[in-house]
């Protein structure tokens, strides 16, 4: 099946749902998502953002402009994963937590607003990765319409530049705890640490970037054709980082790949 038979089938998807709260996090997936959710149901879709120490205020800033250019009811939800004990312990079901808790007030949203689904962003290669948080949507009855029409990520990709998103080439995102090696229990300090040195990284032109936060090493994924980039501007990289609290400043030679951090689970 072609990638715009399954953008056909998405619309007919949405049109039987019929109306819908999404967790909007203004990234490829839940924006194009948005967009067909917004032209095909129109008043009948809510997207709400969450506002986080997990993800930078920028991301929120972001999504909330997407959302009032497509002319779209919006809302921000204040969430506090650092709060839960579970959360902060980091171990491997830590997103299954942060999700619970986010669905369940999406779910109490869309009870106030009659609006009948909850859904989300998950495409269909999100299954072969390892995601706890998809345990707490099946619980909870959270629909995942691009997973159920079986849209993967380069097709949402081009679909969304054909529809002229500006997101379409967007790095993917992932909250900033993903970062820190499962153990290792999170504070908002390591957070904001993450954050800036990311950002730092970004203003030197970088764009698909994570720094692993494994205690006082930081370790650099970039994609390989960046790593010319780093390794050109590695004295300001390394004295940023430092100053941010680092000892040893490392450049992974693999380069980016998401989730990483789960190679250590079996």
């Amino acid at each position: 099946m072609t990638a715009e038979e399954k953008l056909k089938r998405l619309r007919q998807l949405l049109k039987e749902m019929e109306s819908l709260v999404l967790a909007y996090s203004g990234g490829v997936d839940s924006t194009f998502l948005l967009k067909v959710a917004a032209d095909t149901l129109k008043d009948r879709v809510l997207a709400v953002t969450a506002r986080s120490p997990t993800y930078p205020e920028r991301e929120y800033i972001n999504a909330m402009k997407i959302a009032q250019g497509f002319k779209v009811k919006f809302h921000s939800l204040f969430t506090d994963e650092l709060l839960q004990p579970e959360f902060v312990r980091n171990s491997s079901d830590r997103c299954y937590y942060c999700k619970q808790q986010l669905f369940t007030k999406l779910k109490e949203i869309a009870r106030r607003e009659h609006l009948k689904w909850v859904a989300d962003g998950s495409n269909f290669d999100d299954r072969t990765d390892f995601r706890p948080g998809r345990k707490a949507a099946a619980e909870l009855g959270v629909r995942s319409p691009l997973d159920e029409v079986r849209l993967a990520k380069e097709e949402i990709r081009m679909l969304s530049r054909k529809l002229g998103l500006l997101t379409w080439d967007k790095p993917s995102l992932a909250c900033l705890a993903s970062r820190v090696p499962y153990g290792i229990s999170l504070t908002r300090e390591i957070l904001e640490i993450i954050n800036q040195a990311e950002e730092f990284m970004r203003s030197m032109g970088l764009g698909q970037v994570r720094v692993r936060h494994h205690e006082k090493i930081a370790r650099i994924e970039v994609e390989p054709a960046d790593m010319e980039k780093v390794i050109y501007y590695r004295e300001k990289i390394a004295a940023k980082l430092k100053s941010l609290g680092y000892t040893y400043i490392v450049l992974d030679l693999e380069g980016y790949r998401p989730g990483s951090l789960n190679l250590v689970l079996n």
